[in-house]
């Protein structure tokens, strides 16, 4: 689970013991480049005050077309903090159920907060248990980031509690806000199944063993690793600077490659983020919105204190 802070040797950047260091290597070109406004949202619907709704076929299309995509986590349960990345010009959010303060019962405001900003929405359930992912998905995610799986036949389970029969075990329910509260008939399940993002998180060796195979599975499109729970399985807790945990980011980024799937990360330090690009992460959590309060009410603290 990437919820913990890097340590300062992490948050100086990878460090000399990164094996790629000195590698010329081509970093994607992001959306986001050039800044703006949030990029699902043209120029006119900025001054117009609209918005265009993102589903997953959206984000997925973009994943696949190898888009740098930065998102947050939030884990405040706050709807409120919830727009407020969402209108910061975020390619995507996450809701976190596993570790964050709301609950499912809160869960359709932070994501409606979310949807309005034009930014996509995705879940954290508490688990990859089928019931806490077909919940996420009916009350509205756009996809699952989808914890502590650690073998494939795990993942290809899991895959196919992202989607509705005859491909997948989720139940039909289309009068949910999943099911688009009824405007699609059971004639276009088949398209609500293309618009489900899946995301696995790589956070044990196990699921490290098992990347390529991982990577290889259809509805999978993202492999993010958890920094915190992976250092820490490998024997090197937050020592994001170690042999191990540097040469574990770039298997998990060659099995991405191999399979045409996207290499995700969480990080929280501004001087890591190059580093991570450069290495191949094009869907990049820049952050959370605990961290982004802790960090600005702590910037403000030391200017007022002139340090």
């Amino acid at each position: 689970m990437p919820a913990g802070r890097p340590s300062e040797p992490a948050r100086r950047g990878l460090g000399p013991s990164n094996p790629w260091a000195g590698v010329a290597t081509r970093r994607p070109r992001s959306t986001h480049d050039e800044g703006g406004p949030t990029p699902e949202r043209s120029d006119a619907d900025q001054r117009a005050g609209h918005h265009t709704e993102v589903n997953g076929a959206d984000l997925r299309r973009r994943i696949h077309a190898g888009e740098v995509l930065f998102g947050a986590w939030a884990g405040l349960g706050s709807p409120a903090a919830a727009e407020l990345l969402g209108r910061s010009g975020l390619g995507w959010v996450v809701v976190d159920l596993e570790h964050g303060a709301g609950t499912e019962a809160e869960l359709v405001a932070q994501l409606t907060a979310i949807e309005v900003t034009g930014t996509a929405a995705l879940v954290r359930p508490q688990s990859g248990e089928r019931l806490r992912i077909g919940r996420a998905l009916d009350l509205g995610a756009a996809g699952v980031v989808v914890p502590r799986l650690d073998t494939v036949e795990q993942v290809r389970e899991t895959v196919t509690f992202l989607r509705y029969p005859p491909v997948g075990i989720r139940g039909v329910a289309l009068l949910t806000r999943g099911g688009r509260l009824g405007s699609v008939k059971h004639a276009g399940v088949a398209a609500l199944n293309d618009d489900i993002v899946g995301i696995v998180q790589i956070e044990s060796p196990s699921a490290l063993e098992a990347a390529d195979e991982i990577a290889a599975v259809d509805g999978v499109d993202v492999l993010f690793v958890g920094p915190a729970d992976l250092s820490h399985s490998l024997g090197v807790p937050g020592q994001f600077d170690s042999s191990s945990y540097q040469d574990a980011l770039g298997k998990v980024v060659a099995a991405c490659r191999a399979h045409g799937k996207a290499a995700g990360i969480l990080l929280y330090d501004p001087a890591s983020f190059a580093p991570h690009l450069d290495l191949g992460y094009t869907f990049v959590g820049l952050g959370a919105d605990n961290s982004f309060v802790l960090d600005g009410a702590r910037a403000a603290l030391a200017a007022a204190r002139g340090k």
